[in-house]
């Protein structure tokens, strides 16, 4: 019972966001901790996952896979081993993983977004639409297909407006989201708006001020302003 009243002081510190400190707790439980090691790996997994440390967090994600055990984490720790391989450029590993949670039907709109964004990553542009708009015909309020179909179409120059429609909702459903801002930002510049623009854009800045892409579009949108 202390040992479990221990792990939820660890899981507890995970819900509030303080993400450093629970990873801390739960690295620092003692070896011979009566608490199951896979229901540790699973916690230190999101920790890590959440904190951006993405080879660490494979680590973890992958014992609980592997151990079979408990099949809703198994299915969503599969799901973030996909995220952090796409985002780490491991693209085949991703479709892999992916192409296993399209064939149990896990959180459908979700995979299909992510299919979308590898294959975007891909520099496959109609694969990645293609599967936006599968993901939205399965949850029409999916934030990551709702910004993504929305900034991809933006990319292409194709049917601005539809595009300003998604990264609006986008927004409005994940209105501190960064990338949602920046997506929104960009439609605007895209359709010569380029006083919205500025304002999303900036918006997007303070949230992710280390983002290349959002320094780009500032400079795309300054380039322009320069010109007037």
């Amino acid at each position: 019972m202390e040992q479990n009243n221990r792990l939820h002081e660890g899981v507890t510190l995970y819900n509030q966001k303080k993400y450093s400190d629970a990873l801390a707790f739960f690295l620092g439980l003692p070896e011979d901790s009566s608490i199951d090691n896979i229901e540790l790996a699973y916690f230190i997994g999101l920790c890590h996952t959440k904190l951006q440390r993405y080879d660490d967090a494979l680590l973890y994600l992958e014992q609980v896979v592997t151990s079979g055990k408990n099949i809703d984490r198994v299915l969503q720790c599969r799901f973030l081993l996909a995220v952090i391989y796409a985002i780490s450029g491991r693209r085949r590993l991703a479709n892999f993983e992916l192409e296993k949670l399209l064939e149990t039907g896990y959180k459908t709109a979700s995979v299909y977004a992510a299919i979308a964004f590898v294959s975007w990553e891909q520099k496959d542009t109609e694969r990645c639409l293609d599967y936006y708009k599968k993901s939205l015909e399965s949850d029409s309020e999916n934030i990551s297909a709702l910004n993504g179909l929305g900034y991809v179409l933006a990319t292409q120059d194709k049917d601005l407006t539809q595009a300003l429609g998604f990264c609006k909702k986008a927004v409005e459903y994940s209105p501190d989201s960064g990338a949602c801002l920046d997506s929104l930002g960009y439609v605007y510049y895209k359709l010569g708006l380029f006083k919205e623009a500025k304002k999303y854009l900036q918006k997007a800045e303070k949230k992710l001020p280390d983002s290349e892409e959002i320094k780009e579009h500032l400079r795309l949108l300054k380039e322009v302003e320069q010109k007037r």
